[in-house]
């Protein structure tokens, strides 16, 4: 077939050859994957010789999995595994026998406090960092030892390591220019690119008069040119304020779900991590805490470190009556949990914000306000329950010295099996003389 006449012929077409000449039951699994269908159904009138790169990509994909795969991109493969990675500095710790599988397509987080290790399992994967023992494999295959410029990865650092002497084109065509890519289609994809992250119009721009939120965007248009297979973030919002910070993670989302390449992205923050991942890998102390959807890591955490390093939470002792029963605070409640031994030691868990104030004789515990603070749409309250600080979240104002009660629903009630973090976290005394000495601190006389 003539290659011009080829390229006029409009998407829809190419579907209905890729049905025709492929299994039926492969085409119709393919076209259930929601980002075909989305693909198909904006341009399926569109040619394919009009099509962006990014566009081709995409149409490129699903004839492979058509023709090639029998569709099955439904069933999502691994695109990088760590296995029973351990490293060392200086006879320290940093990582203890991690092992994490990251599916192809997936925006995973890697959340926890400085030190954790999250940092060198990025470096890892990149080929920054050699592991002292354990596999990193790549698309199936090992890869220990494989350079970083001959890995199928990009990264994007805190600094975002942007050229000052070029200008913001040239920055992105770098990659380009160092694979020898030709002129005219690298500024096709140049332009492609710039369109993608909201810069055009300022390619010409030197990047020291660029704004944090545009450095950051040419740092992300520079790393995708290439069009790595995965795209490896490390802390890349931290220097940005905090609107533009929320800014930045839906543009990331929204290019990493265009695009469809997997994104390791690290960082301390909470709520990035739950605004923009599906999965989402906290670490301690060189360990995997726990794996699992922001939804599932926020509701369902694993251990005390978890529950109080994800949001607020409320961590008491308690005793597992039998399913569905909890004795905790001197008070024995329903709950949702089960699968734990009659009598077992346990810790409890309660978010503030599922905490009701009532009065005290309607309150399932009662206690006496210690300190309130006003956060806009709510108010941080500690009530001091038998020597406990608990926060409760609230849209009404208690003052300090009111006696209250807590009504406590079933489905707030989370159990944890006791772990090493146990009794460490989810008492908010400290929090409480923190707010007391700042209320009580007097002010500053201006000079």
């Amino acid at each position: 077939m003539n290659i011009s006449v080829y390229q006029s012929i409009c998407v829809e077409s190419v579907f209905r050859f890729y049905a025709v000449v492929s299994e039926k039951n492969k085409f119709e699994k393919t076209m259930k994957n929601p980002l075909f269908r989305a693909f198909y159904e904006e341009n399926a009138g569109i040619a394919q010789g009009n099509l962006r790169y990014s566009e081709k990509n995409s149409l490129f994909l699903c004839r492979h999995l058509v023709l090639n795969k029998g569709g099955c991109f439904m069933e999502k493969e691994n695109i990088v595994e760590l296995k029973n990675i351990s490293v060392a500095f200086d006879g320290e710790t940093v990582l203890d026998d991690i092992s994490l599988a990251i599916e192809n397509g997936e925006f995973v987080t890697l959340l926890g406090p400085s030190g954790c290790g999250k940092t060198t399992t990025l470096r890892i994967i990149a080929g920054f960092v050699e592991p002292d023992a354990g596999d990193i494999v790549f698309e199936g295959e090992k890869i220990n030892g494989v350079p970083a410029y001959k890995r199928q990865v990009n990264t994007i650092f805190q600094r975002y390591a942007l050229f000052p002497h070029l200008n913001v084109y040239e920055n992105i065509a770098f990659g380009l220019r160092i694979k020898k890519t030709p002129e005219k289609e690298l500024k096709k994809k140049v332009q492609e690119m710039l369109e993608l992250v909201n810069m055009s119009g300022l390619e010409r721009r030197r990047i020291d008069t660029l704004s944090g939120g545009q450095q950051q965007r040419v740092a992300i248009a520079r790393a995708i040119a290439n069009h790595p297979k995965v795209l490896l973030l490390d802390e890349p919002l931290a220097a940005l304020d905090l609107k533009l910070r929320k800014d930045m993670q839906k543009e990331l989302k929204k290019i990493q779900q265009k695009l469809g390449i997997t994104f390791v992205f690290v960082t301390h923050d909470q709520e990035e991590a739950l605004t923009m991942s599906d999965t989402v890998v906290v670490m301690d102390s060189g360990k995997i805490q726990q794996i699992g959807t922001p939804q599932d890591i926020y509701n369902e955490p694993k251990n005390a470190f978890v529950a109080d390093f994800i949001g607020e939470s409320n961590i008491v002792d308690g005793i597992m009556n039998r399913d569905y029963s909890v004795t905790f605070s001197g008070n024995t409640f329903e709950c949702l949990d089960k699968g734990f031994g009659d009598g077992e030691a346990v810790d409890v868990v309660v978010r503030p914000e599922d905490v009701d104030i009532v009065s005290p004789e309607k309150g399932m515990l009662t206690g006496t306000v210690t300190s309130i603070a006003f956060l806009g749409v709510h108010y941080e309250i500690i009530v001091d329950i038998g020597g406990f600080k608990w926060m409760i979240q609230t849209t009404d104002n208690h003052p300090v010295g009111e006696s209250v009660g807590l009504f406590i629903e079933p489905d707030a009630i989370h159990i944890m099996k006791k772990s090493e973090y146990s009794g460490k976290y989810g008492d908010y005394s400290s929090y409480s003389e923190e707010m007391e000495e700042t209320n009580e601190a007097p002010e500053e006389v201006a000079e």
